[in-house]
């Protein structure tokens, strides 16, 4: 029977699992298999080489925690970063999760505790004042610069992961001279498919590029290095180019905060949750599979709510 397993044993049918029932990219089934991996060596290694799921403790959990506080990279001589030991533990817990579903005795998933980096970083957002500078940074006189107008539209728009927006090819838009906003079907991350939502001002933006576009290339965002047009394959942008991109433009416009794709999808985010709307839609609109996931956006919006209870609620017209 399955149960009777060593716990290394069940990898191939985690993996099966995930693949099949979850939608995990076979990048992600390779990360995935790594860090288990070390797990599974370490048992064998420290433990016990036949260890059942229903054999797991808290104790070794522990231990294996403690183990990966102190394991030495090789290529770096360093020890793992708080980050890197939580890929580790998350694989580790998924693992538990695919036991739980399957009804396999062991530990419940909860018991996997993720390590604490009192150096984390917050999240890193621009606010409407910040963004409008940023939107109104390309010279729109130009092809690059309409196209560049486009991207950062695009970008604050829909939330869209840089992968994602440099994948997008021109027939997926169907945009007409009357279409004021509009929305797309993508596949994203982990092969979930969802919708996102082009504004009127990111429609404007695109019709604008593709209006001066007379090549037949696929791809919606294009590179303009001399000699591009003379190429065979596609001028896709890759995601290095959209990343240079945005960072060109926040330097242009003077801000603060050296901001990346990856800021623009906070500051959608950011700017919805401010705006009231419910936590679970901003997992939608961002194409999160976990909530837990989207709660990083939360303290950022706690912050302003303290402040709104501060100067709202402060008990001033309370008569003593």
């Amino acid at each position: 029977m399955l149960k009777q397993k060593p716990i290394n044993k069940y990898l191939t049918y985690y993996l099966d699992y995930f693949e099949i029932e979850k939608g995990l990219s076979a990048k992600s089934q390779e990360n995935y298999a790594r860090f288990l991996k070390k797990f599974f060596t370490w048992i064998r290694e420290h433990q016990s080489p036949v260890l059942r799921p229903e054999q797991l403790k808290n104790e070794h959990i522990l231990k294996y925690r403690v183990f990966l506080s102190r394991h030495t990279d090789p290529t770096t001589k360093k020890t793992l970063k708080k980050s890197t030991q939580n890929y580790y533990l998350i694989a580790l817990r998924s693992l538990l999760e695919f036991f739980s579903e399957r009804s396999i005795t062991s530990l419940p998933p909860t018991k996997v505790k993720l390590a604490k980096d009192k150096k984390d970083k917050e999240i890193k957002f621009l606010n409407l004042d910040q963004i409008e500078k940023l939107l109104l940074s390309p010279d729109t006189s130009t092809e690059p610069g309409l196209r560049d107008k486009a991207i950062l539209e695009s970008f604050f728009s829909t939330g869209l992961r840089i992968s994602e927006l440099s994948a997008l090819n021109r027939d997926q838009l169907k945009i007409k001279n009357s279409t004021k906003d509009l929305e797309i079907s993508i596949l994203g991350k982990g092969e979930h498919i969802r919708t996102v939502y082009f504004s009127s001002r990111a429609v404007e933006a695109l019709k604008n590029y593709l209006n001066k576009r007379i090549d037949i290339d696929p791809a919606l965002f294009i590179n303009y290095k001399p000699g591009a047009e003379k190429q065979k394959e596609s001028r896709r942008l890759s995601n290095r180019s959209i990343e240079n991109i945005v960072k060109k433009y926040v330097k242009i416009a003077g801000l603060p905060v050296m901001a990346t794709p990856h800021t623009l999808r906070h500051s959608f985010a950011t700017d919805l949750l401010s705006n009231g709307v419910d936590l679970r839609l901003v997992q939608e609109f961002l194409g999160h599979q976990n909530i837990a996931t989207t709660q990083i956006y939360t303290h950022v919006t706690n912050k302003q709510l303290k402040d709104i209870h501060k100067k709202l609620h402060g008990g001033k017209n309370i008569k003593k």
